[in-house]
């Protein structure tokens, strides 16, 4: 098989969440490889680089007309992928989410003559298999899709054995874990304490989310509303919802003046750095890109044992976890940690040197580059 560089269309969500974040940085991390990289979608993705000469972001137009109730974009998409794919002689197409990514792709294919076709990767994520894909209205055309694929891809092995229980779906599903490839900080750590307000001997607790109801913000509060002493540390949250309703939530429960929040942040990293520990109180997570995020810098994380979360961290060895439900246990584990540097300190070490061994770019990116090669792309 050759081993040029290869043309990929990369379709995704361009919201603030994990998979977004992972095709748009696997995207860049490609481009860096020498590959040439097309976005679609009806906005930028929010991490996309600008300004990458291999780079390039193709805007879906989506109308609004009178006929139909709700405007449609998958048959949009459709056309635009189509078009994407002939112009560029697309080797690969990437589609994160199969709702309505991968089912706009498998038109778009039927569009194209059979030798401009490219190869079609589905990478399924959480809301695809746990919600949609137990949906009368989505289930079926979710199967459709991936038996139409040339590929299929899931980021954890809990996720795979779901796809097998919900979709009904049997053919062979790859497990590509996510991955972190992390700038520098721009900031100093003292400096990013101070911009948020913090007080000295004030720990910086972090949560990174979109703010979706499977976050369980409301257990967030419980959880730091049980955390003692009170004045020991500061949520910070870095946002990518809608805060309004969170923010309403935690100043009804008293919680204010203990919360922190930002919003569409982009330099992720200095807040990483700054952070004395980070916290998820998630009922599903695929794999939470989050918590890798955090043990990149060396902040271990308390959060539930829910879905993918243990195949990242293990319990008491890269952080702590806790049964899902348990805001009790959750509050003990952050206590636990803030009154204890040098254990906290020993996690995070133990955390980063996980993320470097097994979720490096390094080693998930040559991964993918080796599965798009495997699917058998024109040489």
């Amino acid at each position: 098989m050759s081993d040029r560089p290869l043309r990929l269309g990369i379709i995704c969500h361009p919201s603030v969440g994990g998979s977004g974040i992972l095709a748009s940085e696997l995207g860049e991390e490609l481009a860096q490889r020498g590959h040439e990289i097309h976005f679609i979608s009806h906005a930028a993705p929010f991490r996309m680089p600008r300004d990458h000469p291999r780079i390039r972001f193709h805007p879906v137009q989506v109308n609004d007309y009178d006929l139909f109730k709700y405007p449609d974009y998958t048959l949009p998409l459709s056309v635009k992928i189509a078009e994407v794919s002939r112009a560029h002689r697309l080797d690969v197409l990437h589609v994160h989410y199969a709702v309505p990514h991968a089912t706009a792709a498998m038109l778009a294919m039927s569009m194209l003559p059979v030798f401009e076709r490219p190869k079609v990767i589905v990478t399924l994520h959480g809301t695809d298999v746990m919600l949609l894909g137990c949906d009368a209205g989505y289930g079926p055309a979710i199967r459709h899709a991936l038996d139409q694929a040339d590929g299929v891809t899931t980021v954890s092995q809990f996720l795979q054995r779901e796809i097998k229980a919900h979709l009904d779906f049997h053919g062979p599903v790859e497990v590509i874990p996510n991955f972190f490839a992390p700038q520098p900080p721009t900031r100093t750590r003292d400096a990013v304490r101070a911009e948020l307000g913090l007080a000295d001997g004030e720990a910086m607790v972090l949560h990174t989310s979109n703010l979706r109801p499977v976050k369980r913000t409301d257990l967030l509060l419980q959880t730091i509303a049980q955390i003692r002493p009170r004045e020991s540390f500061k949520l910070v949250v870095l946002a990518g919802g809608k805060t309004a309703p969170f923010l309403a939530e935690a100043a009804q429960a008293g919680l204010g003046d203990r919360i922190v929040v930002r919003e569409n942040v982009t330099a992720i990293e200095d807040y990483l750095h700054a952070a004395d520990l980070a916290l998820f109180t998630s009922e599903m997570e695929s794999f939470c890109l989050s918590i890798l995020e955090a043990m990149t810098f060396e902040c271990p994380s308390v959060a539930f044992a829910v879905g993918g979360i243990p195949e990242v961290i293990e319990h008491d060895k890269h952080g702590l976890l806790a049964p899902f439900g348990d805001t009790t246990g959750l509050a003990r584990h952050v206590e636990s940690l803030l009154t204890a540097p040098a254990r906290r300190a020993a996690l995070g070490k133990a955390g980063r040197e996980r993320a470097v061994a097994f979720f490096s770019a390094d080693r998930i990116v040559s991964r993918y580059v080796d599965y798009y090669r495997q699917v058998g792309i024109r040489t």
